[in-house]
């Protein structure tokens, strides 16, 4: 798989200056780094030094899909947020959470060795790179990993690894390469999209990073995105940009449920509704609605201007 540009330079950024993470590896990105790279976000932060998106955003987002967010996204900017192409472990469910980046490359030995060596400085028996990665999980984090789309030994997890990271996040992951014992991980229950399955374990990669800004599919992901997953893939929303784009998202949604409610009775023709209804008695109930269901959450309405 050849580099591209994308990559190269992340590739680069991760050479350039050491960690500031007490479970070493090769990264560019210290917390100063990370927070300098996200100084838009005007939220607090995690320790790590990632956004702390506040919960009714994330919640906001719950039953958001990937065309309620195409529209607000590409409004502000970002034309390149969604990923195809997945493996659903559990295509009922929505995925969506604070992203917790990790990126691996492939092996080489000269360097993987002064990783390796920098990680497990004791002398008592080396914690796998993978671990080390589930080990800084907390609460609410999705795992995104990159794993350059590696299958046959490009094994993230199995299914006890997958336990150990439910038990952590309460979320489920993005993998950018495979996972493995896939009949003990689908009872577990949680999310999860892949690249693929293989029976294999991981071995010649290396882990290059953590929280560092990584490619998936065409899209950069930085760590405290929000990543929003449904049956058609992947959206990752910046954290700068989450209290608006969440709001927009939560508008469309309750748009769709009052119309499709409305058409349910049987008794309009859809010119009568969609886009949006013709009659100002009907109008009225339907943005009355919609504004008290905005403010139950803390969003604001839609302006004049917005309707």
């Amino acid at each position: 798989m050849q580099t591209t540009p994308i990559r190269l330079l992340i590739a680069l950024l991760a050479f350039c200056v050491s960690t500031s993470y007490s479970l070493a590896q090769l990264s560019g990105f210290s917390k100063e780094d990370l927070i300098k790279y996200t100084a838009a976000s005007p939220w607090e932060r995690f320790e790590d030094g990632r956004p702390n998106v506040p919960d009714k955003y994330v919640e906001a987002l719950k039953n958001s899909s990937s065309e309620m967010l195409w529209g607000p996204l590409r409004r502000a900017g970002y034309e390149h947020q969604w990923v195809d192409g997945w493996k659903l472990l559990q295509p009922e469910k929505k995925l969506v959470g604070r992203v917790f980046t990790a990126q691996f490359m492939p092996v080489r030995p000269d360097v993987n060795n002064i990783i390796e060596a920098d990680a497990n400085p004791g002398e008592g028996k080396p914690v796998p790179a993978n671990q080390r990665v589930l080990n800084l999980l907390q609460l609410g984090d999705v795992l995104v990993v990159d794993l350059f789309e590696k299958i046959e030994n490009g094994t993230m997890v199995g299914d006890n690894l997958a336990a150990a990271v439910y038990a952590a996040t309460g979320n489920g992951f993005v993998i950018n390469g495979a996972i493995r014992d896939l009949d003990g991980i689908i009872p577990q229950g949680m999310p999860g999209y892949v690249r693929g399955f293989h029976v294999s374990a991981l071995r010649d990669v290396m882990l290059t990073g953590i929280n560092v800004p990584i490619q998936i599919g065409q899209t950069t992901v930085m760590p405290g995105d929000i990543v929003v997953g449904d049956r058609e893939g992947l959206t990752f929303v910046p954290a700068s940009i989450i209290a608006e784009v969440a709001r927009r998202s939560k508008i469309t949604e309750l748009h769709d449920v009052w119309t499709k409610a409305k058409f349910a009775t049987g008794k309009y023709k859809s010119s009568e509704l969609y886009p949006r209804p013709r009659d100002p008695k009907l109008i009225k109930e339907y943005e009355d609605w919609r504004d008290a269901e905005l403010k139950k959450l803390g969003l604001e309405p839609p302006s004049e201007d917005e309707e």
